[in-house]
């Protein structure tokens, strides 16, 4: 398992789970030193109780010998990052030079498969890539190049592993197919999940499925904002047309926009691939587009209700990670809506489970933001709360303490976790997503 960041850590501990030997490579030193001391470089649920009992099982290991992973691994997984480059499309230099490393190394028949998000036509330059280096040696030496996605939800990613919808695997040769098919028989006993078809099928599955739900989310946080105009509700509209089955309840609750690791990456790499064939693609233009705006959305509701100038004002945040069960800040909306904050002259003091020392870190040249130990001590002194993230533990708050701290009962809520009308009945001044006061309508 080349690379130990989310997809390969996920995916190389699944795989001891069913008794596999798997060795993960790094070139982080400090990354397998702690990996090595049983520590885990990541957050995710249940994660780092299946690397503790593969390690202590010795079917899962760690290392930063090239030579070594690529001699121990019939199967080379190619997990590493794909960053964005400067004009969206996927950076493939670690991709690549993994690659290289394999054809540098190997001795014998492998099976390169690209486990990494990445355009179509990666196989094809990880091929390249493995036929030099075996030139360079005048190595005559069998190998298979797969494309093998991942379809893995943060948060739920090792129930995603071990229970998966399906597992979709390009390929161009039987014997790789018939390797690949045995590696993932014990995920697929209750029935079949595999979906063969050809490389490049594969590889652009993988985006259209995350800009497809990236467009949903979109979608319907731009439905919310006509919503919030017309006085509909858009909780009761995606009821409405959640229960068409064409159509369905996922990817349809409206927010302050998608972040995260694969989605913002996903789409922009999607856009300049299409935009490099000279298509080019309105619809994810569009679909960048209203995340963007829609990431200021908690932020222009503060300003319509404070002022534009909030010096002397603080606020409290509930959720940094860009989603609930991972430590994910990457793109995260919470980023978004701290710096607008800050930058008007406010203070801020935000609460998250397990993302406070990764925003810290993203955070560090923002002047005036503090973490607190708890949800109720970040409310200490601030003028309203703001709800960015979905943390299962502020679905159902104390109002009553939530209403002594602040010194306004004012709520922002990016994430639509509660009733609007209870809490406004509460005395609360409560300003949702297309969530607009529907009391007097109906006094009316």
């Amino acid at each position: 398992m080349i690379g130990t960041g989310y997809v390969g850590l996920v995916t190389g501990a699944c795989f001891a789970e069913v008794g596999n030997e798997v060795l993960c490579l790094d070139l982080d030193a400090n990354k397998i030193r702690i990996l090595n001391e049983g520590g885990i470089p990541i957050f995710e649920p249940g994660l780092k109780e299946m690397v503790e009992r593969n390690r202590a099982a010795g079917r899962i290991r760690f290392t930063t010998d090239i030579e070594q992973a690529v001699a121990h691994g019939d199967i080379q997984f190619i997990a590493v990052g794909t960053p964005p480059d400067e004009d969206g499309s996927a950076d493939l230099k670690y991709v690549t030079a993994a690659a290289r490393n394999v054809g540098k190394y190997m001795t014998g028949h492998k099976v390169v498969v690209d486990k990494s998000t990445v355009p179509v036509g990666t196989a094809d330059k990880v091929r390249a890539a493995i036929t030099e280096e075996l030139s360079k040696r005048g190595a005559k030496i069998d190998f298979a190049v797969v494309s093998n996605p991942e379809f893995l939800k943060e948060g739920a990613a090792v129930d995603d592993f071990m229970k998966p919808d399906r597992v979709v695997v390009g390929v161009d040769s039987d014997r790789a197919r018939e390797m690949m098919r045995a590696l993932y028989a014990p995920f697929q006993r209750n029935h079949e999940r595999m979906i063969f078809m050809d490389i490049r099928s594969a590889e652009l599955t993988k985006y259209a499925a995350n800009a497809m739900l990236a467009t949903r989310i979109s979608f319907m946080n731009e439905i919310a904002n006509l919503a919030e105009k017309l006085g509909a509700d858009v909780e009761l509209v995606r009821q409405g047309i959640g229960s068409d089955p064409r159509i369905g309840y996922h990817f349809l609750y409206a927010g302050c926009g998608y972040g995260g690791s694969c989605f913002p990456k996903d789409v922009q790499a999607l856009l300049q691939t299409a935009n490099e064939t000279g298509l080019g693609s309105k619809i994810l233009d569009a679909v960048e587009a209203a995340n963007a705006a829609q990431k200021k959305v908690v932020g222009d509701k503060i300003v319509k209700h404070f002022g534009a100038d909030l010096k002397g004002r603080h606020f409290a945040v509930w959720g940094l990670a860009f989603k609930p069960n991972t430590d994910d800040m990457r793109e995260a909306p919470s980023l978004e809506l701290i710096r607008e904050l800050a930058g008007r002259g406010a203070t801020i003091t935000a609460y998250d489970p397990v993302a406070m020392h990764e925003a810290g870190r993203m955070l560090q040249d923002v002047p005036g933001v503090k973490f607190a130990d708890s949800p109720m001590a970040a409310l200490d002194g601030a003028d309203a709360l703001a709800i960015v993230t979905e943390w299962k533990e502020f679905r159902s708050p104390d109002f009553a303490a939530i209403k002594a701290k602040l010194k306004q009962a004012t709520i922002f809520d990016g994430r639509n976790l509660y009733d609007p009308r209870m809490v406004r009945d509460l005395g609360f001044a409560y300003f949702p997503i297309g969530r607009p006061d529907l009391r007097q309508k109906a006094t009316a």
